[in-house]
């Protein structure tokens, strides 16, 4: 049977497109791959086009339109999930436009689909207190919980993504002064991020006992699991938690989930409220656009509101109307 176009340019995006043109890593590319999936797998049960069969004929505005509302309503997607699927479709079709330019019209109406409108999403952190109970509560008497002490202190430290953590390789710390570590983040961009001294020290310690410190053995992940391989995404969420609801019983109101992003936004807080720039918060967190790093402002004021409201006796007053004053008002008029 011959090739469908939809097939070989689905294989050319991936393959070629976003491997060879775009460098993305492997965990995008398995991203978008998955996406395509969902979408081959609800043209097969939904509309019955076999999957051999589907072309980009078939993919139009409302095909798009009902795969979209088939994630919220039969497989009970998030807003924001139906949006990550419908930006993979969007970067799909902004390359079909350019290799098939028949489809152009069909590409930019599908373009043309906007994002769902969600919520403004609060920024999770932990309190100091938090943060210094959990990061001392794993057992230092056990190779298990030094790893994790150190693992957890590293990824506050650095403010490392999960994936950034477990793509660490040994050679990737530098601890003559002053100490650092080398993240690997996403699109591969590369960032070095200082380290505080009493990390710095962990890290040593975590090197020198296994035997990591060596040079030959600088290609290999720093955090390991039992058979010597690298801790998944899942592995670092069971140890933080394992660590984590212990605590919960000594901390009265430590309701909040606690995830590994946690500790990121737990950091850009703690910078912020240190009185380190957007900017710099931005190039430590390795965020491409400073828009992204304002939720740590939003989050800021956000709390100083709350603890103004706290200690004041009644509610703040009301900001009188400026147009309740009449010659401010005539004034303004005459401008």
């Amino acid at each position: 049977m011959k090739p469908t176009d939809f097939s070989i340019q689905v294989t050319n995006f991936l393959t070629r497109y976003l491997a060879a043109q775009r460098n993305l890593s492997p965990n995008t590319i398995k991203a978008y791959r998955d996406v395509f999936t969902l979408l081959l797998r609800f043209a097969r049960d939904t509309r019955g086009i076999p999957v051999e069969r589907l072309s980009l004929a078939h993919v139009d505005v409302a095909f798009v339109e009902a795969f979209l509302e088939h994630l919220g309503k039969d497989r009970h997607c998030s807003m924001r999930t139906q949006n990550q699927r419908l930006a993979v479709l969007h970067a799909f079709f902004r390359y079909v436009q350019s290799e098939v330019p028949d489809r152009l019209l069909q590409c930019q109406k599908i373009l043309a689909i906007p994002l769902r409108r969600i919520a403004q999403p609060t920024v999770e952190y932990l309190s100091k207190e938090q943060l210094a109970t959990i990061l001392a509560h794993p057992d230092l008497t056990t190779s298990g919980g030094r790893r994790d002490a150190v693992m957890l202190s590293l990824l506050y430290d650095s403010g490392a993504r999960v994936q950034e953590l477990i793509d660490l390789n040994a050679d990737d710390v530098r601890l003559t002064s002053p100490a650092q570590v080398r993240l690997f983040g996403k699109g591969r961009k590369v960032r070095v991020v200082p380290l505080m001294d009493a990390t710095a020290q962990l890290l040593r310690d975590h090197l020198r006992e296994q035997g990591l410190d060596r040079p030959e053995r600088g290609h290999e992940p720093l955090f390991q699991n039992r058979r010597g391989g690298r801790l998944s995404r899942s592995g670092v969420r069971y140890l933080l938690q394992s660590h984590v609801q212990p605590v919960r019983s000594s901390l009265p109101g430590f309701t909040q989930p606690v995830s590994p992003h946690c500790l990121r936004h737990t950091k850009g807080m703690h910078l912020l409220q240190s009185g380190v720039s957007l900017e710099i918060i931005r190039d430590f967190l390795g965020h491409v656009d400073v828009k992204t790093t304002q939720i740590y402002a939003r989050a800021n004021l956000e709390m100083k509101r709350r603890a103004l409201e706290k200690v004041a006796d009644a509610p703040l007053p009301t900001m009188p109307s400026w147009q309740q004053n009449k010659t401010l008002l005539e004034w303004l008029h005459s401008l």
